[in-house]
């Protein structure tokens, strides 16, 4: 892998497990937490993309809750507010990866800055990041609220060019979507594919520069890559 000058991170997914709501919402509804919780996640992720092809942005926090409310109506839920709120304010705590701790602690050791760039507004993210104690260690938490446009759009991705002050080549980018991966490598980061599930990666033209199974491979890569 060619030399690297910083580290940007996706956050949903990549750092942090966003099925760690389900057990909340297995809580409400016994049995149905994984099934809610995915097909939340789904459909945040179409409404994120469908917005920005719309040209009409909306806070991830609505585009969060208006996802739930279609899963409510879908799969018959008869979600009261109370519980609507609960789970919706769940987001704003997701659960880190086990690795994710440890990584960034070896990682911040090398001295390379390390970013977080995120379809989360900057609310959203600095909720998720100070709830598990982990925002010491990033320089950069950016929130696409800057630009109004979600990624995978290059807007997106400039930010993280422009607010670090490195060129898009010199930064490794980390996601585990590979929607999102595409999307950094399209706009000419060096980027790294999370592939924790075995999944396959999506034919969009681009192919990651790495592919690891967990975070805890990247401190290797990285450490080599910055020597």
């Amino acid at each position: 892998m060619k030399p690297i000058k910083g580290v940007v991170f996706d956050l949903y997914g990549t750092l942090y497990d966003v099925h760690s709501v389900a057990s909340l919402c297995s809580q409400f509804y016994p049995g149905r937490g994984l099934e809610i919780s995915m097909l939340w996640r789904q459909k945040q992720l179409e409404y994120t993309w469908l917005r920005s092809l719309m040209g009409s942005y909306a806070p991830f926090e609505q585009v969060t809750d208006d996802a739930l409310g279609f899963v409510s109506k879908q799969l018959k839920l008869n979600l009261t507010p109370g519980a609507h709120e609960a789970l919706c304010n769940e987001y704003l705590q997701i659960k880190p990866y086990p690795e994710v701790p440890g990584t960034l602690a070896k990682l911040r050791s090398l001295g390379l800055p390390l970013a977080i760039l995120s379809n989360g507004s900057r609310h959203s993210i600095r909720s998720v990041v100070n709830h598990s104690d982990l925002a010491p260690q990033f320089d950069y938490l950016l929130s696409v609220d800057e630009v109004s446009v979600f990624k995978p759009h290059h807007a997106a991705y400039e930010l993280a060019e422009q607010r670090m002050g490195i060129a898009r080549g010199d930064l490794l980018f980390v996601s585990s979507n590979a929607w999102d991966a595409s999307g950094a490598r399209h706009f000419g980061f060096t980027v790294c594919w999370v592939n924790r599930s075995g999944n396959t990666f999506d034919e969009l033209g681009e192919r990651p520069d790495r592919v690891i199974a967990g975070l805890d491979e990247l401190v290797g890569l990285v450490g080599s890559a910055s020597a």
